[in-house]
């Protein structure tokens, strides 16, 4: 019985969702375009449910590009209408459009010159009509086995927030670097970290030029520690020497090969990255190869940097 109702409550939240995606329209369309043309914050408000659903759409924007935050309508009329200011936008959330603390909060937000954006059930509501833009989405049912409490509702709702937080994403051309910088703690900021914070550079780098023998590469090759050295080649090109190729060539010739030049014993066609791709595709690259560094390089020829795999440990993403 209770796999059968908790079976029952996912399929009516998610046939909810999916006649959403057929109920978007122009209102839709103008809510993104008021958000996006406006100079102020979007402010969430509602009571209930939905103002716990207007907390985590308003998070989802703010953490996407929007500013913006969540105001309790009861507190807003006691003293905290304050934070509402000319140039704002309002998103007032009541699948009824008739809560009371909304209705009642309606005046002041446009005695305070922001715009208000309802999103409802219904349409012919007070918070609908009043609204400078509404909109409304439909459910068959809730969900909940008496009827009462709000489900389908408030996950539809939360839908409505995730599509508006994307629509407007799209608008202002947020990318990844955008997300990184209000994301700069945790998993999600260091999936986002750029190869230019977490690389090696200056003199940390390893070099010598093609006529070095394998003895002082070797010299040079503990001394920064990174389990390689870049070789500087004649023709301009980078070449890479690496602990393994040591340890091969020591195998098959024995110490004869510490009178070995590096151009004679070097990879000419490295593995590189460049300074400005995510640490994660040289984590994805390392891994794919089975290396543990990478030549950074943003142009032929030009020796940047090296991120190791030490350095990807470091910041957690390993």
């Amino acid at each position: 019985m209770a796999l059968e109702r908790a079976r029952r409550v996912l399929e009516i939240e998610a046939q909810a969702i999916a006649d959403l995606a057929q109920q978007l329209d122009d209102s839709f369309v103008a809510m993104v375009d008021l958000i996006a043309q406006s100079s102020g914050r979007v402010i969430l408000t509602g009571m209930g449910k939905s103002g716990i659903v207007c907390r985590k759409i308003a998070a989802t924007l703010a953490s996407t590009g929007t500013p913006a935050f969540f105001l309790h309508p009861a507190e807003a009329i006691h003293g905290d209408l304050g934070m509402i200011v000319e140039g704002d936008t309002v998103i007032a959330i009541s699948n009824s459009g008739e809560t009371q603390e909304l209705v009642r909060l309606m005046e002041y937000i446009k005695r305070q010159g922001a715009t208000l954006i309802a999103v409802t059930g219904k349409s012919q509501s007070t918070l609908a009509k009043y609204a400078d833009c509404a909109f409304t989405f439909s459910i068959n049912e809730e969900g909940c086995p008496i009827g009462l409490a709000p489900m389908a509702s408030t996950t539809t709702t939360m839908a409505i927030g995730d599509a508006l937080a994307a629509a407007l994403m799209e608008r202002k051309g947020f990318t990844s670097a955008d997300f990184a910088r209000f994301h700069p703690g945790g998993k999600l900021g260091n999936k986002l970290l750029k190869v230019h914070e977490v690389m090696h550079t200056g003199t940390d780098l390893p070099l010598v030029d093609q006529e070095t023998q394998l003895a002082q590469a070797l010299v040079e090759m503990s001394q920064k520690r990174l389990g390689m050295t870049v070789v500087q080649l004649r023709e301009g090109g980078l070449g890479l020497i690496s602990d393994g190729d040591v340890r091969r060539l020591l195998q098959e010739h024995g110490p004869k090969a510490l009178e070995f030049e590096a151009q004679s014993i070097c990879s000419r066609t490295p593995k590189t990255i460049e300074s400005s791709r995510l640490a994660v595709e040289a984590l994805n690259l390392m891994e794919h190869h089975h290396i543990t560094a990478l030549i950074v390089s943003d142009g032929p020829g030009q020796y940047t940097g090296v991120i190791h795999l030490h350095d990807l440990w470091k910041t957690q993403l390993i």
